[in-house]
């Protein structure tokens, strides 16, 4: 008797809608970066919005975030819904069927995508992956201290006028270093940058016969300038610094100059985070012997695997995330100054954002002009600036980034680094195929 009220009594609580289906759980990988965490904060206003979708987050560090998705992707093991992606990653998983298109519609307004950002995320005119925020490196530096120096920065000013102000401004005893540079190894970290220097330097990674080009003297030219104005002008401790710690290290006030991503911009001109934030001034990304490939793009974006059963709510939460509406809701709930940038045109063409943004112009135009199809002086069979568009890159990479951190700690000569990261990358090419 009573299993026939127990049953009696679920379906009178079906009929009533009482008992709904359990909400879906979206699990989101992520990078470990300022607007992501931003973006986990509001969570709630996605939730609400659709109660039948929960989201759980994974938060790693930049190079775990990328060893983790790598393995998951490949593997088809499914345990992310929605993976925080890269520019290198994009073309080369959509290429293999890993990844599903994204499913736009006229309300995200796909046009008002910056071009160079949505032409490398796309293959067949579809696209694989939406660009939560997008950047380019620039020239970050101290206004003030510049002007006590007696340096005047043009707009694109070149590496012997910035290595010219790193050693003026140089000042240990009272805190400050004349120039703050990855160091860390990592073909996403100390090599984004490097490979941007080697590139001004008239370098590149492969020829047109897809050999290794690093130990050349545009790649020694390149290095050996990097490690002696490190040692003469960097923080101690320099060959573990990446993006995050050359940030706290800008906001703390103890870098003169800085070359990195157009994304710290709005870090360390927020009174909030930055002890320097009204004495920072912009500048494009210094340039060598040739202006080709000076300076980066870069763009993490949403992507959903190919092997996630929750395409539906994923193509939601993607959409929301990386939609006008999402830039309103951050200017809504944080200001103009910390809207994710480097995706959209309206971002750039509000007048709240270029009031509080005065990178804006510079970063926009350091995103416009790098060009992923032509960023070496010799011509190159890749697409990418500072990384190769194919799947050996991320091996080679990381093994030439732990070349040139050693290099910069003193455990290698640059010569050594260059010989040891040469013989790596050809003995990976081979294996792959690309020439006997």
């Amino acid at each position: 008797m009573k299993r026939f009220l127990k049953a009696g009594l679920v379906l009178a609580l079906i009929g009533s809608g009482v008992v709904s289906q359990a909400a879906t759980e979206l699990v989101i990988a992520t990078v470990n970066n300022g607007h992501m965490i931003e973006m986990q904060k509001l969570t709630p206003f996605f939730e609400k919005a659709n109660p039948d979708i929960k989201l759980k987050w994974v938060t790693l560090e930049e190079g775990t975030l990328r060893q983790r998705v790598t393995t998951d992707i490949a593997t088809k093991g499914g345990q992310f819904d929605v993976m925080t992606i890269g520019l290198y990653e994009t073309p080369i998983w959509s290429k293999k069927g890993w990844l599903k298109p994204i499913a736009t519609d006229a309300a995200y307004d796909i046009d008002d995508l910056l071009p160079a950002i949505r032409d490398g995320l796309s293959t067949d005119g579809k696209l694989y992956a939406a660009p939560f925020y997008g950047e380019s490196s620039m020239l970050m530096y101290r206004k003030d201290l510049a002007d006590k120096v007696g340096v005047k920065f043009s707009d694109q000013p070149t590496w012997a006028q910035v290595k010219e102000f790193a050693d003026k401004a140089n000042d240990p005893k009272a805190g400050v270093y004349g120039m703050c540079l990855r160091g860390k190894p990592g073909w996403g970290d100390n090599m984004a940058f490097l490979t941007t220097l080697v590139n001004t330097n008239g370098g590149q990674w492969f020829d047109m016969q897809w050999k290794p080009q690093i130990d050349t003297k545009a790649w020694k030219d390149a290095i050996t300038f990097y490690v002696d104005m490190m040692k003469k002008d960097g923080p101690p401790g320099a060959s573990a610094n990446s993006f995050n710690e050359n940030l706290a290290l800008f906001n703390e006030g103890k870098c003169a100059a800085w070359v990195d991503a157009t994304i710290a911009a709005s870090f360390i001109s927020d009174p909030k985070q930055s002890k320097v934030a009204d004495k920072v001034a912009f500048a494009q990304a210094p340039t060598a012997s040739t202006p080709k490939g000076a300076n980066w793009l870069w763009s993490w974006n949403l992507a959903i695997p190919a092997s996630s059963t929750k395409d539906d709510a994923a193509q939601k939460f993607i959409k929301w995330a990386t939609s006008k509406e999402y830039i309103n809701l951050v200017a809504k709930e944080t200001g103009w100054a910390s809207v994710p940038t480097g995706t959209r045109k309206s971002t750039y063409a509000n007048p709240e954002f270029q009031k509080v943004a005065k990178f804006a112009a510079a970063e926009k135009k350091a995103i416009d002009s790098a060009n992923l199809t032509d960023s070496t002086l010799p011509k190159s069979p890749y697409v990418g600036v500072q990384y190769a568009a194919i799947p050996e890159f991320q091996a080679i990479g990381v093994a030439v980034g732990q070349q040139m951190s050693a290099a910069l700690s003193g455990k290698v000569t640059v010569d050594q680094a260059l010989k040891t990261s040469q013989t790596a990358a050809e003995r990976e090419m081979k294996k792959a195929g690309y020439y006997k």
